[in-house]
């Protein structure tokens, strides 16, 4: 069996999907067929020797979709599927840009003429309805065939496949009634012998399609992100390497590196692979896949991962996993797996307007016949004519889903328009949903919980004669020749204690140990615990508040020990207390130790503390949550965190992380502020709630109207729908939605 990835072009809905799934499933010698419309790609299991791909592709040609075989070369093949959808979009825009104004004038118009029937304070329409019907005739039909193009294609795919869309739907009512208003106009001598009503619906036409259509536009263009994390990690991997082959230096392309290859990393350059250090000493800036904000001593027979960063020194390491088998290449494919994954919460909308369709189909032509044939027994001909046909176009008409199509785009407009105003960036649909039935939320430490930046903690004097001014003077004189970031953090501590610094002669840097210089006639030596230290109380306490400790030493004795940490931001507590009010259990997943995840969490009131966690393995400890039945929101700032992010219902990124991590998650938090992940979970659980109001709102009309349209009152109480007021209802219902959309507005998320 042969398993390949395609990417898939012509899909728009959950529809379109189950109908790929359905026709291949079919097929002969293929075994298993995935379907993901969020990335728009479908992965087949099938037996190559029995079917070819181009006789896949053949086969599903026929309901209008394309497939494509992903190419081996991530970045090229990413790039390109990006362009071509950045063309498709423009296309859109395009045609939201003249749909849109047109269909709001008219539908202010149409409500305008509509009320004009109802109150006599509202004056008449400046125009005549044979001219405004011409006009209006003259856009519906460019709205109907060039604009409206797609859903015309949906009826005929509908023919083809029998699974309707909510294309389908609308193609079938905007074009029903394009054609009824088109004879009424064109050849008004139909109505009379019919006893036809001169109605019209272009103006219904108009408004449905551009609205519509901007609905589109803006779930494409929400979609358009979705490879965005993987462009992001692929752009972290080194372009380049040097080597030594041959006994020579030559810069080759990371791409031909091999195993066992020599590398040489200079001050600055970035890790092209993994490997293990053969010579040389460096501090390595690892936060980019760990996520820990302290560098990381290495030396000899130490392992260093591709994609992280050399702070200082030079040294040279043997390549031991290239290609795909680096890290950050494992990464690159757990993200994949994880955003090609189906979505726990598929399109309600798509769903329902696949059943819709034939039902609302079978209505409307049940109405039809009845009125021809026991409304002709009943009433004659003549007159049941008019009924029949008046009953078949206001079925469709006000059954025409545009409330629909905007009961989910209203409120997530408004929904993330709000969420903007409190700095939360939301980035499609479906991560809002999904962050609405969450119930856990999993922080990492550094950087999220932290601020990722060390702080000194502690001065601790050890002999008589030193203060803790005294220490922080000694200690930042000479750390203020060293790059380190630790040696930065205790020479910011001495200047905000507007602390002197001395003059420091005979500076050295100590390789792997400190530093030391000579301060008037003494010595002094910053440095880390020894074996003789390790054992002193006041290491061993510290240390177990997962701080590190470096000794200061005079003269050869030990003067004291300074104490660093992270330190948590000043809304951590608050933030973990906001969620606890909502319901939510808060976790944190650390590649942190024990002691020090522990000692943190006991400051915030976290639940639960999973430490000791190894960048690829955060996202399994996010499924194994899952696996329990928890609804999980992960919430990360650094690329170890990024599988994990793609792989929680929701990932929430703070901003001041890492591209990778903000492009992995649905949410992004501005300014790292942890108070917003409270506040997201109330937009999100509101902006659901609104959304099924208005599902409600863009159904209750067509239980109401569709009867009434089909003349089910008219034996009883003598009462048919007006054709005027099938538009109306269809207008009303879409106002009904958008209004309430917009009560999210005054939605306070601080609650």
């Amino acid at each position: 069996m042969t398993s390949r990835t395609y990417s898939v072009k012509g899909m728009h809905c959950a529809s379109c999907a189950a109908i790929i799934t359905k026709k291949l499933s079919k097929v002969e010698g293929i075994r298993e067929v995935s379907v993901n419309l969020a990335t728009e790609k479908a992965k087949l299991d099938f037996d190559s020797n029995a079917l070819s791909p181009e006789a896949v592709n053949d086969v599903i040609s026929k309901y209008g979709y394309t497939f494509s075989a992903e190419q081996s070369e991530e970045r090229g093949n990413t790039l390109l599927l990006k362009e071509e959808k950045e063309v498709e979009l423009q296309e859109q825009l395009h045609k939201v840009q003249f749909a849109l104004p047109v269909a709001l004038l008219v539908f202010i118009l149409m409500m305008w003429d509509t009320g004009s029937m109802f109150f006599s304070f509202i004056p008449k329409l400046p125009i005549s309805m044979e001219v405004f019907n011409i006009i209006s005739m003259v856009i519906a039909t460019y709205m109907v065939f060039w604009i409206g193009a797609p859903f015309l294609h949906g009826i005929s795919m509908y023919v083809k496949s029998g699974a309707a869309s909510m294309d389908t739907l609308i193609g079938i009512g905007t074009l029903t009634a394009y054609v009824y208003s088109a004879v009424v106009t064109l050849i008004p001598f139909v109505r009379e012998p019919l006893h036809l009503p001169y109605y019209t619906y272009f103006d219904v036409t108009i408004v449905v399609i551009g609205f519509v259509l901007l609905g589109k536009y803006l779930e494409a263009r929400s979609k358009m992100k979705t490879g965005e994390a993987i462009e992001k990690l692929i752009g972290l991997q080194a372009k380049s390497a040097l080597v030594i082959r041959e006994g020579k230096e030559i810069e080759i392309a990371v791409e031909e590196l091999r195993t066992g290859d020599t590398v040489i990393v200079k001050p600055g350059g970035k890790i092209p692979v993994d490997g293990t250090i053969t010579q040389g000493y460096s501090s390595l800036d690892e936060s980019m896949v760990t996520g820990e904000s302290l560098p990381v001593d290495k030396a000899v027979g130490d392992q260093v991962i591709g994609g992280t960063i050399n702070k200082q020194g030079s040294f040279t390491f043997s390549a031991s996993k290239v290609g795909s088998d680096t890290m950050l290449a494992r990464i690159i494919r757990m993200v994949e797996d994880a955003q090609g994954s189906k979505a726990p919460i598929q399109n309600m909308a798509d769903k329902i307007a696949g059943i819709f369709v034939p039902v609302v189909l079978l209505l409307a032509l049940a109405t039809f016949i009845i009125w021809l044939t026991v409304g002709t027994f009943v009433l004659g001909f003549s007159v049941a004519l008019p009924f029949a046909i008046s009953g078949l176009i206001g079925i469709l008409v006000i059954a025409c889903p545009c409330a629909l199509g905007l009961a989910t785009p209203t409120a997530i407009i408004v929904g993330i328009g709000k969420g903007a105003e409190y700095g939360i960036l939301i980035r499609n649909a479906e991560s809002l949903e999904k962050l609405s039935s969450v119930d856990t939320v999993v922080f990492d430490k550094t950087g999220t919980l932290t601020t990722g930046n060390p702080k000194v903690s502690d001065i601790i004097p050890l002999d008589r004669e030193s203060s803790p001014a005294s220490l922080l003077q000694l200690a930042a004189s000479v750390e203020n020749r060293s790059e380190h970031p630790l040696a930065q953090a205790i020479v910011t501590e001495a200047k905000e204690q507007q602390i002197t610094l001395n003059e420091v002669a005979a500076f050295e840097a100590l390789e792997g140990i400190g530093v030391s210089g000579v301060i008037n006639t003494f010595s002094v030596r910053v440095r880390k615990p020894g074996e003789a230290e390790k054992y002193m109380p006041e290491v061993q306490r510290v240390q177990q508040e997962g701080k590190s400790v470096v000794i200061v030493e005079k003269n050869g004795i030990c003067a004291g020990l300074i104490a660093l940490s992270d330190t948590v931001k000043k809304d951590g507590k608050k933030a973990v207390d906001a969620l606890h009010k909502r319901g939510v259990r808060v976790i944190m997943l650390t590649g942190d130790n024990r002691l020090a995840a522990t000692f943190m969490a006991r400051q915030v009131g976290i639940d639960e503390v999973i430490s000791d966690v190894l960048p690829q393995d955060k996202a399994l400890q996010v499924k194994e949550l899952q696996a329990k039945g928890r609804k999980v929101a992960m919430v990360g700032d650094g690329i170890n965190d990024a599988p994990a992010l793609a792989q929680a219902d929701a990932g929430i990124a703070m901003a001041t992380g890492t591209d990778v991590a903000i492009e992995s998650a649905g949410i992004t938090l501005l300014k790292g502020d942890i108070m917003k992940v409270a506040q997201a979970i109330t937009l999100s659980r509101a902006t659901m709630r609104v959304i099924r109001q208005n599902l409600f709102w863009a159904f209750i009309y067509n239980i109401i109207g569709i009867p009434l349209a089909a003349g089910a009152f008219y034996p009883l109480w003598g009462i048919v729908l007006n054709p005027v007021f099938s538009g109306l209802a269809m207008a009303g219902s879409s106002v009904s939605v958008v209004s309430n959309s917009l009560r999210l507005k005054k939605k306070r998320l601080e609650e």
